[in-house]
């Protein structure tokens, strides 16, 4: 029985019982959606401006997730190497459009194969496509040893390469990229590499010419750049890819150089094993 005079403290005891069960759970769930990815790449990662055949690729390529590791904000000025036929790109320039800046890093036509100048062509045909888009990209080249000022220097907050650095090895121009790289950022931005991932217990061929590098390969290139690894995630890894087949990597989709011989196979292992490595350029002393 509570005596006359005190109802005030059960009163107040009741009182903040009920602020804290109300209040606990929210902060939780505050501190659960700190860290979860950015609603505005969720949206246009399902948006109806990517095509069917891209939005196919997200569970072997996981944009949201991988974007989120390497820590993406949307005020970042971020630099792209080589975009390919521009997947990464109907993200990142929408994204990065309004309230920061986005570089897409190709290469010089003439000094790519038939294949390579298609690409290049298509690409400029998506952009002109598409300037409320894509109008307000940055668009510069790389093509060492001349032609590495990828970005104003020191002015990059994040820089982003996905599955390039086998060909780097293979033209023999790993180190020029990396060293590029390295000076288009500033003091504390974000190396971002997503690569084919090679088995630790085979000697790591010089030119990749299976299109698979070795993790610890990929680190030492980095760090002999002067970049810091700061983290790793298997956002990306696949333990079906044995990585031992007839045309490299290119025998698993999307690329399937093999046609209709064992398709079923290789669709059923889905895309590379892939390392996904964020490193740093440390900040100035």
């Amino acid at each position: 029985m509570i005596q006359e005079g005190h109802w005030w403290k059960w009163t107040g005891i009741v009182t903040v019982g009920v602020m804290l069960a109300t209040f606990l759970p929210a902060l939780a769930d505050h501190h659960e959606q700190k860290g979860s990815p950015s609603t505005a790449l969720q949206t246009l990662i399902a948006g109806s401006h990517r095509t069917d055949a891209d939005k196919a690729r997200d569970q072997y390529r996981h944009p949201l997730e991988i974007l989120s590791f390497f820590g993406i904000t949307d005020t970042m000025t971020v630099v792209e190497i080589w975009p390919g036929g521009g997947w990464y790109t109907d993200i990142l320039a929408p994204f990065l459009k309004e309230h920061g800046t986005y570089y897409a890093v190709g290469v010089v036509p003439e000094s790519v194969s038939e294949v390579g100048r298609a690409t290049v062509q298509k690409y400029k045909e998506k952009l002109a496509a598409n300037p409320d888009l894509f109008g307000k990209i940055k668009q510069t080249v790389l093509a060492p040893p001349t032609k590495t000022d990828i970005a104003p220097e020191g002015s990059a907050d994040m820089v982003l390469t996905f599955r390039n650095v086998h060909n780097w090895m293979g033209m023999e121009q790993a180190e020029s990229v990396f060293q590029a790289m390295y000076k288009a950022l500033k003091p504390g931005g974000v190396l971002g590499v997503v690569e084919h991932r090679a088995k630790t217990d085979v000697p790591q061929d010089p030119k990749a010419a299976s299109g698979y590098v070795r993790e610890d390969a990929v680190i030492k290139m980095a760090e002999q750049a002067g970049f810091t690894l700061v983290d790793r995630s298997e956002i990306n890894a696949n333990p079906k890819d044995t990585k031992d087949y007839p045309q490299g990597v290119w025998t698993l989709p999307p690329a399937l150089r093999l046609k209709e011989v064992d398709k079923e196979k290789y669709v059923a292992i889905g895309e590379s094993d892939r390392m996904t490595l964020k490193f740093m350029k440390p900040a100035a002393k």
